[in-house]
């Protein structure tokens, strides 16, 4: 398949680059925080999970270690070539996935849900509910009430680098373009990319319409999110 060109978004640092401007090698650097926990106190032992942008497995790979069987998705192959173990490792974009397959669980992280394009945020909530069981969950990141207004703000990762949120600048139309920044010790690396708002009731009518209703908040924050497929009764 061919790389789609991802507008307003671009990046600065080393290495190889993905169509929205992610750095292969700083997603391969960058360790997961709370997500593996989220995730295991979210959903089932051992259940089977589609991770939708997977990246460089920075969530994957400890999500396997919990005895999760996974199968990643991601647009970038260079970002796949990083993953290992995983059930199966998947070269696409979220909005045209058809795996023909259903799964227990299915991520949305990366505050994916916040893409510019209304049209885009719409179709990956119906490559969730695509790809869950009817009695499955759908698990996804958004973005805290104050993300766009909290800034400049940086967060020292336990591994010694340093991600800094340096701006978010209204663009237009509803959309902030924010610029962030991922200081290592030997490499710096930025990127820039669109971000739009979802005010609680939008972000519900969203959900609605892709087949899906909010089932739990997970995170004190509101970050992470619980959703489950909203199956039509019979008669």
């Amino acid at each position: 398949m061919t790389d789609r060109i991802h507008v307003g978004h671009q990046g600065t640092g080393p290495g190889a680059r993905t169509p929205d401007g992610c750095s292969v090698e700083l997603y391969e650097r960058m360790k997961a925080g709370a997500e593996p926990d989220i995730v295991a106190a979210a959903a089932p032992e051992g259940a089977s999970i589609l991770e939708l942008g997977a990246g460089a497995g920075r969530v994957t790979h400890p999500m396997i270690e919990r005895g999760f069987v996974v199968t990643a998705v991601d647009e970038s192959p260079e970002m796949l070539e990083r993953i290992h173990g995983a059930r199966r490792t998947v070269h696409s974009s979220i909005e045209g996935l058809e795996l023909g397959e259903k799964f227990d669980v299915v991520m949305l992280a990366s505050y994916l849900v916040h893409t510019s394009e209304p049209e885009d945020r719409q179709a990956m909530l119906r490559a969730c509910r695509t790809h869950v069981k009817d009695d499955g969950c759908v698990l996804i990141q958004r973005e805290g009430a104050d993300w766009h207004v909290n800034v400049p703000r940086e967060r020292i990762d336990p591994a010694g680098y340093t991600v800094r949120i340096v701006s978010s600048e209204p663009v237009g139309e509803g959309v902030h373009s924010v610029y962030a920044e991922y200081i290592f010790p030997d490499a710096i690396w930025t990127q820039t990319f669109l971000s739009r708002p979802l005010p609680e009731d939008v972000f519900r009518e969203c959900l609605a319409d892709a087949g899906l209703e909010l089932d739990a908040v997970l995170t004190d924050d509101g970050t992470w999110v619980r959703a489950r497929p909203r199956v039509a009764s019979a008669g």
